[in-house]
Parts: structure tokens; C-alpha cells; sequence
């Protein structure tokens, strides 16, 4: 393990640094445009153009890389993510924004695709799974420690935009300069939608609602957090405690679910997580530390639940299916993704900050229902047959879920062959 991490160190040191510059810039522009005196509404667009970009991107930078190769690829979206940022300063108005956060939002589906098809080539069948464990952990701690650089300068200035640029910049150093081999990305062909949702009707649903929740939180959660008199340091610490929740509770929550029916366990992260928006309302005048524990249960609460989805929906596929399923997927989270910032912008304008924290738990209470009732519908799968539950997020591309079903699939193979060299033995 520890060989394979050294011989990609270049690889994740670049991860680290993407992370950092989008945890940097998604969180600022929410601020900025509070500042600058955009509407709720036009803000919630604004922050949903990125959501639609990632979606566009994740289906078409596959072809691209392609035609022209990851290291083309890379280059040229790192440095059109870079020019990005740096226009929000020279364009102040609501639609060019929403443009520059759908361009980045392209770009950077291209720089995940990129990186983590780069990281799948470099690992092995034994290595995969703890690779992509790491991978994980760094998405989680970049994107929670770019929101703290928010401390290091004024929003309402062009410093902070410029250091998100450079540090998009520098990501693109240690791949490019990379000695290893670039491997072959395939283009996954999609399973039919009505298809799927025969197959697994809660992966579909939950897929979608787990888009418009985790948009919503990343889209809206500054300026929820400015709207409720939150400074720039709170909301830097408001914005962080999601991402730490989400790095303590992953591993726990699908060791859970590898243990128990699944559906159970979505069941009671999102139940959990609507009561704690439920509570959430009533602590707008709590004291700060209580405020951040309380989103900080909150993201533990709701970004494992991708994860759980993915795994349920593995559990119901073959393993021909997985690859081809886990893209489709994305689809519906990228769609709920786009449409939960400006559902939740227009509700907050209309109704105030509270609708971010009710409209959170109306949409995890929904997804907790239908995992609910989906349990009265369909047998569970047994424990013995279920694949382990990896550690995947909606904020990353299909590439890092098709790595987590490669290496499920690989665990099966060789429980197969162990069963194999059993029964010959026996006979």
C-alpha cells in the first residue's frame, strides 16, 4: 500500500490542491454575491451552474480524452478553470457568473475524469479499494480546508480569487510533470433509465434526492451561514464542519451498512439528518459551537449516503452491470444537483433562511420514506451476497464510483475462485 501511494504521490498531491482551489472559490462566490447584492434567487442560479457544468462535463470530457489524451485534457481544463476564477472579478453580474461556475464546474469534471482514471491505472486489484480510500480522504479534507483559507483575505477584494486560481494552477503541475503512463478511459455506455429504475428503484430516487440535498448544502450553505450573521471566519468554520462530518462518519455508516440491510441504514441516516435540519430552525440565536456541532452531525448525517446508494444498487446488479448502472446514477444526481440551489434560493428568498434547513430535511425525510417503503416491496439482499460498501461522494465524478464497483467486482472474482479451488479440493 504504502508503494502504490509513493509511486502516486504527484498524482494526489494535485488532487489535494484541485480540492483546495474549489473549496476556496465554491464558497467564495456564494459570499461575494451576497455582497455584491445579487438576489437570493439569482445567487441560487448562479451556484447551481456549476452543479449543470460537472453533469455536462462528466458526459462529455470521456470522449474528449479520448480524441486527444488525459494530458491535453488536463492542461487545457486546468488552465480554462483557472481563467475562470479569476473573471469573476472583471465581470460582476449574475449571468456571467452562472456562465464561469458552469465552465468551472466543465473543467473540473474533466480534472477529476483525468486524475482519477490516472489513479485507477496506477493501482492494482489489492491496492485499488485503499487508494481510492485515500483518494477519498483527501476530496473530504481539501474541500473542508478551502473554506478556512476564506481567513486569509477580504472577500470583497480579488486576493482570495487570485489564490484559487493559483492553487488550480499548481494542481496542474505535479500530474503534468508526471513520469507514469497515462492510461485508456473508456466511455461507459449507460443502462436504460427506465431500466435501472426497474433494477433499483431506491438507487434512482435516492441518487436524485441525494443531488438536490448535497447541491443544495454546497450551493447554499454560505449563504444560508451569511444570511443567519455568521462573519467570514463562521462561515469559513460552518462550511468546514460539513466536510469533517462527512470524513468521520463515511467509514462507520458503510460498515454499518455492510452488516445490516442497507435500505435500514439509509433509512436511518436520512430520517437522522431530517430531524437535525428539523432542529437546525431552532438554533439560528444558539451559541456558535452549538451551531457547528449541529451541521457537523448534519454533513457526517449526509454525505455518506451516496455511498450507501451506490452499494444498494450494486447489490441488486450483476457485476456487468455495475459500471454502466454507477454512470446512469450520476445522471440523476447531477440533474437533482442542478435543480436544488434554485429551488432552495427561491425558497429562501420568499420564506427567509429557515427554508434551507426545512428544505433540507423535507428531502431527507422523502428519501427516508421511499428507502422505508421500498423495504415493504422487496425482499433484502442477503448479508452473504451483498458487495462491501466503498467510500464514494456525489462531489467527485462517475470515474471514482466505477473505480469503487471495479474493485468490488474484483473482490467477488476472488471469492469466486476461492470458492472454486474449495469445491475442487472437496471433490
Amino acid at each position: 500500500m504504502l508503494s502504490a501511494i509513493s509511486s502516486a504521490w504527484s498524482l494526489l498531491l494535485g488532487v489535494s490542491l484541485i480540492m483546495l482551489g474549489n473549496g476556496l472559490q465554491g464558497t467564495l462566490v456564494g459570499l461575494r454575491a451576497v455582497q455584491e447584492g445579487f438576489s437570493t434567487g439569482a445567487t441560487g442560479i448562479v451556484m447551481a451552474g456549476y452543479f449543470l457544468g460537472f453533469l455536462l462535463g462528466s458526459l462529455l470530457v470521456p470522449r474528449l480524452v479520448a480524441k486527444v489524451g488525459h494530458v491535453r485534457v488536463f492542461a487545457a481544463l486546468g488552465s480554462l478553470a483557472s481563467s475562470a476564477v479569476l473573471l469573476f472579478i472583471v465581470f460582476v453580474n449574475p449571468w456571467s457568473w452562472a456562465a464561469m461556475r458552469l465552465t468551472i464546474g466543465f473543467c473540473y469534471a474533466g480534472l477529476y475524469v483525468v486524475a482519477e482514471s490516472w489513479l485507477n491505472g496506477s493501482s492494482t486489484n489489492e491496492t485499488r479499494g485503499q487508494l481510492l480510500a485515500v483518494y477519498m480522504i483527501l476530496v473530504f479534507a481539501g474541500m473542508g480546508l478551502g473554506q478556512l483559507l476564506l481567513n486569509v483575505g477580504d472577500p470583497a477584494s480579488f486576493e482570495l480569487f487570485v489564490l484559487a486560481s493559483v492553487l488550480i494552477s499548481f494542481a496542474l503541475i505535479p500530474i503534468l510533470l508526471s513520469a507514469g503512463r497515462a492510461p485508456q478511459v473508456d466511455t461507459p455506455q449507460h443502462v436504460g433509465l427506465v431500466e435501472l429504475y426497474r433494477l433499483s428503484p431506491l438507487g434512482v430516487v435516492g441518487s436524485f434526492g441525494i443531488g438536490m440535498a448535497q447541491g443544495t448544502i454546497f450551493g447554499m450553505g454560505a449563504i444560508y451561514a451569511e444570511n443567519i450573521g455568521f462573519d467570514t471566519r463562521g462561515v469559513s468554520i460552518f462550511m468546514g464542519s460539513i466536510f469533517l462530518g462527512g470524513l468521520l462518519f463515511q467509514w462507520p455508516v458503510a460498515r454499518l451498512s455492510d452488516r445490516f440491510d442497507r435500505r435500514l441504514v439509509l433509512t436511518c441516516v436520512t430520517v437522522t439528518a431530517a430531524g437535525l435540519g428539523v432542529a437546525g430552525t431552532f438554533l439560528s440565536g444558539a451559541p456558535d459551537l452549538v451551531r457547528f456541532i449541529a451541521i457537523l452531525l448534519f454533513g457526517g448525517m449526509c454525505l455518506p449516503q451516496y455511498s450507501l446508494t451506490v452499494a444498494h444498487a450494486n447489490d441488486n446488479l450483476t457485476p456487468s452491470q455495475m459500471v454502466a448502472a454507477s454512470a446512469t446514477l450520476y445522471i440523476f444526481v447531477g440533474v437533482g444537483a442542478s435543480l436544488g440551489p434554485v429551488a432552495v434560493a427561491f425558497l429562501m428568498q420568499l420564506a427567509g433562511p429557515s427554508a434551507f434547513y426545512y428544505a433540507l430535511a423535507a428531502i431527507h425525510g422523502a428519501i427516508g420514506a421511499f428507502a422505508l417503503y421500498r423495504m415493504t416491496r422487496r425482499e433484502s439482499v442477503p448479508l452473504s451476497e451483498q458487495g462491501p460498501a466503498m467510500a464514494v461522494t456525489s462531489s467527485a465524478s462517475p470515474l471514482a464510483t466505477t473505480m469503487s464497483v471495479e474493485n468490488l467486482r474484483n473482490h467477488m472474482d476472488q471469492d469466486l475462485a476461492r470458492m472454486s479451488r474449495s469445491h475442487m479440493r472437496r471433490g
